[in-house]
């Protein structure tokens, strides 16, 4: 017989199975802590905006509160790295053992060079190889200056006007021959072979494996273990959940949910108003109550995809960055206000790092928001001004929660 659930326990495991149902732990975080959040969730999405903080850094403030950035700088710079770059949902860390997984299923030759001409890009890519391999990490531009490498760009548009050099290594990235070994102040990659990178335990995939189509049981096995992932990231979900979240074929992930379910790794439930085949994994927790606070960032794992999103908690969200000033209605970078088991809130968000202040460009209530979401939410923007060294917090008028978070904060 399959299981029935309320909308609401569904709810509680999903923000389980992300970390997000327990107050933060109290004291100093640890190396340990960081760890294992990520580990739950199996990545990150990096995003170059940096109008508040880097995205790949928030998710952990909001599962952990006030930790060290330098942790999560050590596990992906550092041996033995626990984080890698590739992609995944887009540009992500992930765990190394997911990489050559990923290898197999990931086809983004959009990104590089992979529409140039073949002897040309070879011969590009084997002067970078050779490069890497004498030396240290390099970012496209020491690159390019060590190469030697010129030419007349004024009247060409590549990609994102990248020259010669750094689309090869682009493509050689997503070849899975190059990495990053960190990234500099500017958020500049700083690349390396990736032999350099994966940790011994891990192996580096030969040359003929990225491309074996024909090896069917192969890509069938890697398939079904990112799907175990994504399925204990979120706990419960759809297959189409579950395939967002690496950026997997559907259907291909469809044949993985099938192989999961037979060897009981998922079960099929149901729930009362959200109307979907639905799947729990075998190890989610289904707490008896949410007590979580959190801000999430636009590139929450929890908020990935947006149909879920709505269906599973009734918000309805869209990422503003990219629509002109005028016709945004909520803001430039909006943030989801988590308490307990429900979104209530959003707050665009900016750090004014010169005047040393949180500036809360607008805040939104949703609906049913309960009489505490002020209160909460301004010991939210409190703990995150102290982690990211800022001074104080400052409302705009803007939105219908504003002027009662503002005499909140004000009086706090």
């Amino acid at each position: 017989m399959v299981a029935s659930l309320s909308l609401q326990q569904a709810r509680r495991i999903a923000l389980a199975a992300q970390g997000l149902d327990k107050v933060r732990p109290t004291g100093p975080v640890t190396t340990r802590a960081v760890g294992r959040t990520f580990a739950r969730l199996q990545l990150v999405q990096i995003d170059s905006v940096n109008v508040l903080s880097r995205s790949h850094y928030l998710p952990f403030f909001s599962r952990l509160g006030d930790y060290d950035r330098k942790i999560l700088d050590s596990l992906s710079a550092r041996s033995p790295r626990r984080m890698m770059e590739y992609w995944a949902h887009e540009a992500s860390f992930i765990r190394p053992d997911h990489f050559a997984d990923l290898l197999l299923w990931q086809r983004r030759n959009w990104v590089g060079a992979g529409h140039l001409d073949r002897g040309l890009r070879e011969d590009m890519a084997a002067r970078i190889l050779q490069a890497l391999a004498a030396g240290r990490p390099m970012t496209a531009a020491q690159l390019t200056a060590r190469l030697d490498h010129q030419e007349d760009r004024r009247n060409e548009q590549w990609g994102w006007n990248w020259n010669l050099v750094k689309q090869v290594l682009e493509h050689l990235f997503e070849e899975g021959l190059v990495s990053a070994a960190s990234r500099t102040e500017q958020f500049e990659r700083r690349y390396t072979l990736t032999s350099r990178v994966l940790p011994a335990a891990v192996q580096l995939p030969d040359a003929n494996h990225r491309n074996a189509d024909d090896d069917g049981a192969s890509r069938e096995a890697a398939m079904e273990r990112l799907i175990d992932a994504a399925a204990q990231a979120h706990g419960i979900g759809t297959v189409r959940c579950f395939a967002d979240y690496f950026r997997t074929p559907v259907k291909a992930a469809t044949l993985a949910v099938g192989k999961l379910v037979e060897q009981g790794r998922l079960e099929p439930v149901t729930v009362r108003g959200w109307n979907r085949e639905l799947y729990r994994h075998a190890e989610a927790r289904n707490p008896r109550n949410a007590a979580g606070r959190a801000l999430l960032s636009p590139f929450d794992s929890l908020v990935f995809e947006r149909r879920r999103l709505h269906e599973l908690f009734g918000f309805h969200y869209r990422i503003e960055i990219y629509t002109p000033a005028e016709k945004r209605k909520f803001g430039y970078y909006v943030l989801p206000f988590l308490l307990r088991d429900s979104i209530v809130a959003r707050v665009d968000l900016k750090a004014d790092r010169t005047g040393r202040l949180l500036l809360v460009r607008s805040a939104h209530a949703e609906a049913e928001a309960p009489a505490d979401t002020a209160g909460e939410l301004a010991a939210e923007l409190r703990l995150m001004a102290r982690w990211l060294e800022l001074d104080d917090v400052v409302v705009s008028p803007e939105g219908d929660l504003a002027a009662r978070l503002a005499d909140t904060l004000r009086r706090s």
